[in-house]
């Protein structure tokens, strides 16, 4: 850690004389920090969040921001001790090491390429939808994704069988797109071009300079900041109380099962920690930066949550148009257009801010050796990592002409929260070792009797308020399904189990070593959200971790600088 900070000190160059522009400063980060998270959650996630668990969706987005709070706080204390980019990956290496550090840093890739990704599907949408309010028509084959259309054509056929003909309808305008669109040796030629558009256009502004993306930041920020207050403001004028009942129709249970959308609504508060060389003062600013963009956004989603529940019945949100629908069903259509119009522009700031975190995690890797020094190389005149950015674009760019944007949505959270478990846990460990560094500091409470306590409190809670749980969920019952088998729910529930054994773990651990509070909250909380996005996603996950794996020990482990110097 010693040689990361006085690297950090000393000015970190590409080895040709060319470093990055210093020019960012707490109101810069705060404007990252919002054009990140206000992006493409609240257009296109959160209406099926509010469709599963009602107006008490706002329930799930205080858990989401709590555990994003905890997290945001052990950020800004690494941000404080460690200056530069690469954010969780760098502050993993000062934490745990190399090859720790390069699973995070692979980890990574799924939160910023694979989650812009699922940007660039939902940007096309939006431009799409907002074309059509001006009379404008982009052909349906050359606007959606191949492998949306194809698994939506296969639900439609699901449905027709089963003799589910309104089921079959929420399908039937993409089965139309499979059917009449033009055929290639048999297979239907659907391509989302916008998407790729949008990311050319994005990957060329992050290439020319840190300067022009944070220009174009500011701008888009304030645009969408304006329409998400109007839309508060003139929302309420128009909410009706009775929609609010029940306020949580579908239970803790429907609540939850929002935790990927409602989750990938909050990613992005960390991605500014990737610009901390080119913050003028990052000890001070970035751990402001992060607490203003999470506190401004949390506040924006509750109230955008409760307009959105009070306008309109909950059951009628579960659609793409959501926020625009809600207006309409008012009588407000003008407000179609001007929300079609936000949501292109909240996307591209989405897509702006993560085009800029990825190369500079690339550029950290590279710097250590694990990836080819290509990767670090920076621009002479723009001063950016050039092949790196070029690079994040391809790999955003191809895949958005075709991939289903549900699949990357929830690799994007998992992701995502492995990267505050790592964050949260390696500080736990940096307080033994660094006292005296840095400016921020995670407020200490010893959670040697606190975390027992609530430990206690929290299963003598679930045995009153749920009798017969525990039972159950160690009997492998599902009271929900009782035909399931106990294989089938012991393999649901793998992910539950490794959360109790995290909880034990730690809590022993804690009252041994007395570890810090608020880290062991962001460390149970965010891996509690990783155990609500089922097995399929842990299973893509840890196929996801094995492919790094293999790429370190083929290439990283070779070339890396860290033990080069230790042989």
């Amino acid at each position: 850690m010693k040689k990361i900070v006085a690297d950090a000190k000393a000015g970190l160059d590409d080895g040709h004389g060319v470093s990055l522009n210093k020019v960012l400063g707490v109101r810069d980060l705060t404007a990252l920090g919002i054009a990140a998270v206000i992006g493409a959650g609240i257009f296109s996630t959160v209406g099926k969040a509010c469709f599963d668990g009602g107006p008490g969706v706002i329930f799930l987005f205080m858990i989401c921001a709590v555990a994003c709070a905890f997290s945001a706080l052990c950020y800004a204390e690494f941000a404080s001790r460690i200056p530069m980019s690469g954010s969780a990956y760098t502050y993993s290496y000062a934490a745990f090491g190399e090859i720790i550090a390069w699973i995070i840093g692979w980890d990574l890739v799924m939160e910023y390429a694979v989650g812009n990704i699922t940007v660039a599907i939902s940007w096309s949408g939006n431009l799409t939808s907002f074309l059509h309010n001006i009379g404008l028509h982009i052909p349906d084959f050359l606007s959606q994704s191949f492998f949306e259309v194809k698994n939506a054509n296969t639900q439609y056929l699901e449905k027709i069988a089963a003799h589910d003909t309104a089921g079959a309808a929420d399908f039937l305008s993409l089965h139309n797109v499979w059917i009449n669109a033009p055929h290639i040796g048999g297979v239907p030629f659907i391509l989302n071009l916008p998407a790729l558009a949008i990311t050319v256009f994005i990957t060329y502004l992050v290439y020319i300079g840190i300067k022009e993306s944070r220009r174009a930041s500011n701008l888009m920020v304030l645009f969408k900041l304006l329409v998400v207050a109007a839309v508060i403001a003139v929302g309420f004028y128009y909410v009706n109380p009775a929609n609010w009942v029940p306020f949580l129709p579908n239970k803790f249970g429907g609540v939850m099962k929002g935790v990927s959308a409602v989750f990938f609504a909050y990613i992005g508060f960390d991605a500014i920690s990737t610009t901390a060389e080119e913050c003028k003062n990052p000890q001070r600013d970035l751990p402001k930066g992060m607490f203003y963009s999470l506190i401004i956004c949390t506040i924006l989603y509750i109230l955008v949550a409760l307009v959105l529940t009070g306008m309109v019945n909950y059951s009628k949100l579960n659609t793409s148009d959501f926020l625009a629908n809600a207006f309409n069903a008012r009588g407000l259509n003008i407000f179609g257009g001007i929300i079609a119009l936000s949501a292109v522009v909240a996307t591209s700031s989405v897509l702006l801010v993560f085009q800029i975190g990825q190369p500079r995690i690339w550029m950290s890797m590279s710097r250590d050796g694990l990836l080819p020094p290509r990767f670090s190389k920076l621009h002479p005149k723009y001063h950016t990592p050039s092949f790196a950015t070029i690079i994040t674009g391809l790999v955003v760019g191809i895949p958005s002409l075709f991939l289903d944007s549900a699949i990357v949505t929830d690799l994007c959270s998992i992701g995502t929260l492995f990267a505050f478990v790592l964050v949260c846990g390696g500080i736990l460990i940096l307080p033994r070792t660094e006292k005296n560094s840095g400016k921020f500091r995670v407020p200490y409470v010893n959670g040697k009797y606190i975390i027992p306590l609530i430990l206690t409190l929290t299963i003598i809670f679930i045995q009153i308020q749920f009798p017969g749980f525990f039972k159950n969920f160690f009997g492998l019952i599902d009271a929900g399904q009782p035909n399931l088998s106990k294989i089938e729910v012991l393999r649901e529930r793998i992910p539950y189990f490794a959360f109790c054994l995290l909880v034990i773990g730690i809590t022993i651990s804690g009252f041994i070593k007395n570890y810090s509070l608020i880290p062991v909250l962001g460390l149970i909380s965010c891996f509690y959200l990783m155990t609500e996005l089922g097995t399929t996603n842990w299973l893509r996950f840890i196929i996801w971790l094995i492919i790094g794996m293999v790429i370190y020990f083929t290439y990283s482990r070779k070339n890396s600088k860290l033990g080069k110097e230790t042989n």
